[in-house]
C-alpha cells in the first residue's frame, strides 16, 4: 500500500511542476540565447544594423531549439518503458547536448569570459616580447664580455713596447727598434678593436630603452580599463615597433666584427724586416718578433674562440602578434577559464537533469502502479465522470422504453403515422397523438 500511496503522491506532485517545468526550460533557454547574442556580436563584422539582425536571429534559433530540444525530452523519455527504447532516447540526449554545446555554449563562454580571454593572450604575447627583448639584448652585450681580455692583450703589448723603448728587456738593445714599432702595431689594434665595442654599447643601450618603452605601453595597456578591442589595437601596433627594435638589435652585436678582427690578427699579422746595425741585434730582433707572432697567434685564437660562443647563442626568433576574436582566446586559453567553461555549458545542459528526475519518477510511479488494483487507480474526478455517463446512459435507457410502452397503448396512431396513403380517420372524441411530436418532449 506504500508503494502506491506513493505512486499517487508522485502523480500528483509532477502534476502540479509541469507549469514551473516550462518556466525553467523557458528562462534557461532565455538567458542561453542572451548570451549567444553578445557571443555572435563579437564575431560578426560589418553593418551595424545588419549584425544586430544577424545575432538575433541565431541567438532566438538557439533558445528556441533549445527550449523544444528539452520539452520533446522530458514528454518522451519519461514515457519509455523498455530499455531499448529509454537507452536510445538517452543517446539522442548525448547528442544534442553536444550539438547545443557546438552552437551555444563555447558563444555563451565568450560573452562571460571573452575579454578576459583576450587579456590574458596580451599579456602572454607580451611576455614572450619582454623575453626576446632580453635575449637580443644579451645577444648583443655578448661581445663586451670580450673587453677585458682585449684590454689586457692591447695593456701588455703597450707595456713590452715601453720596457723594449726604455731599457731593450726583449732584444737587449733599448730604443724604437723593429720590436717596439711591432708591439705598438698589436696594441694600436687591439685598442682600435675596443673601441669598436664601446662604440657598439651605446647604440645597444638606446636601442634596448626604447624597447622597454615599448613594453611598459604594452603592459598599460594590458591591464587597462575599457574595452578590450580598441586596446588589442594599440598593442598590435606596439608589438609592430617592438619587433622592430628587437630585430635591429639582433643586427647590432658585435661579436661577428669581433670574430673577423680577432682571426685577422693572426692570418694578417706583417712581421717588418729587422733594423738591426749589426747581425746579432738583427737575429735577436728576429727571435722576438716570432715570439711576439706566436703570442699573437694564441690571443688571436681565444679571442675567435669567445666570438665563436657568442655566435652561437640561440638567435631570437621572430614572433608576430596575432589578434584574436574573444570566442578564439576562450577557446585557446580554455584552461584558464574552466569556470566560466562550466557555466556556460551548464546553463544549456541543466534541463537534462530535470527530465532525468522525470524519468526517474515516471518509473516508480509505474512500478507502484503495478501494485495497485483497478480500485486503486480510479481518481475521484475519474469516478465523478463515470456517474455522469451511468446517469446519461440510464436516462437514454429510460427514454426509450417510455417511448416503446407508448407505441404499444396506441397502435393506432402507429398505423396512421406509417401509413400515409389514407387520410386519418376523424372522431369527435378521439385526439390523434403523434409519435414524432412525443419524441420531441422525451428527456
Amino acid at each position: 500500500m506504500s508503494k502506491a500511496r506513493t505512486a499517487r503522491r508522485l502523480k500528483e506532485q509532477v502534476a502540479s511542476l509541469e507549469t514551473m517545468t516550462r518556466f525553467v526550460l523557458a528562462t534557461l533557454a532565455l538567458a542561453s540565447g542572451v548570451y549567444t547574442y553578445l557571443g555572435v556580436r563579437s564575431l560578426l563584422d560589418g553593418d551595424a544594423v545588419l549584425v544586430f539582425f544577424a545575432a538575433i536571429v541565431y541567438s532566438v534559433a538557439v533558445s528556441v531549439g533549445i527550449y523544444g530540444f528539452w520539452v520533446y525530452l522530458s514528454r518522451f523519455l519519461p514515457e519509455m518503458r523498455d530499455g531499448l527504447s529509454r537507452l536510445a532516447l538517452f543517446a539522442i540526449m548525448a547528442a544534442g547536448s553536444v550539438m547545443i554545446i557546438a552552437m551555444s555554449s563555447w558563444l555563451n563562454a565568450a560573452a562571460l569570459a571573452g575579454s578576459a580571454a583576450v587579456e590574458q593572450h596580451l599579456a602572454t604575447t607580451q611576455e614572450g616580447y619582454t623575453a626576446d627583448l632580453d635575449q637580443a639584448h644579451s645577444n648583443a652585450l655578448g661581445a663586451l664580455s670580450l673587453l677585458p681580455d682585449i684590454q689586457r692583450a692591447a695593456e701588455r703589448f703597450a707595456r713590452l713596447a715601453d720596457d723594449e723603448r726604455e731599457s731593450g728587456a726583449l732584444t737587449g738593445t733599448s730604443g724604437s727598434g723593429t720590436v717596439v714599432q711591432l708591439l705598438t702595431q698589436m696594441s694600436a689594434q687591439m685598442g682600435e678593436l675596443e673601441s669598436t665595442i664601446q662604440a657598439s654599447r651605446e647604440t645597444v643601450r638606446t636601442l634596448f630603452e626604447e624597447g622597454q618603452g615599448h613594453l611598459a605601453t604594452m603592459r598599460g595597456l594590458v591591464s587597462g580599463s575599457g574595452p578590450v578591442q580598441p586596446r588589442a589595437d594599440q598593442f598590435a601596433e606596439q608589438a609592430v615597433q617592438l619587433a622592430g627594435v628587437i630585430s635591429a638589435l639582433e643586427q647590432t652585436s658585435i661579436a661577428p666584427s669581433v670574430a673577423r678582427a680577432a682571426a685577422d690578427l693572426s692570418l694578417g699579422f706583417i712581421a717588418p724586416v729587422a733594423g738591426g746595425n749589426t747581425a746579432d741585434l738583427a737575429g735577436r730582433q728576429n727571435a722576438v718578433m716570432d715570439t711576439i707572432r706566436t703570442s699573437v697567434a694564441s690571443q688571436s685564437e681565444a679571442l675567435s674562440a669567445a666570438a665563436g660562443e657568442i655566435l652561437n647563442q640561440p638567435k631570437v626568433e621572430e614572433r608576430r602578434f596575432v589578434p584574436l576574436s574573444s570566442a578564439e582566446a576562450v577557446i585557446l586559453y580554455a584552461g584558464s577559464f574552466l569556470p566560466s567553461w562550466a557555466g556556460a555549458i551548464s546553463i544549456d545542459l541543466l534541463p537534462g537533469v530535470l527530465v532525468a528526475i522525470l524519468a526517474v519518477a515516471h518509473a516508480v510511479m509505474r512500478r507502484g502502479e503495478e501494485e495497485m488494483d483497478d480500485a486503486e487507480r480510479i481518481t475521484a474526478a475519474d469516478m465523478m465522470r463515470s456517474l455522469e455517463i451511468q446517469e446519461a446512459i440510464a436516462a437514454r435507457r429510460r427514454a426509450l422504453a417510455a417511448q416503446e410502452d407508448a407505441s404499444d397503448a396506441n397502435p393506432v396512431g402507429v398505423a396512421q403515422h406509417h401509413d400515409t396513403t389514407e387520410p386519418p380517420a376523424k372522431a369527435e372524441n378521439v385526439t390523434p397523438l403523434s409519435v414524432a411530436e412525443r419524441k420531441r418532449h422525451d428527456p
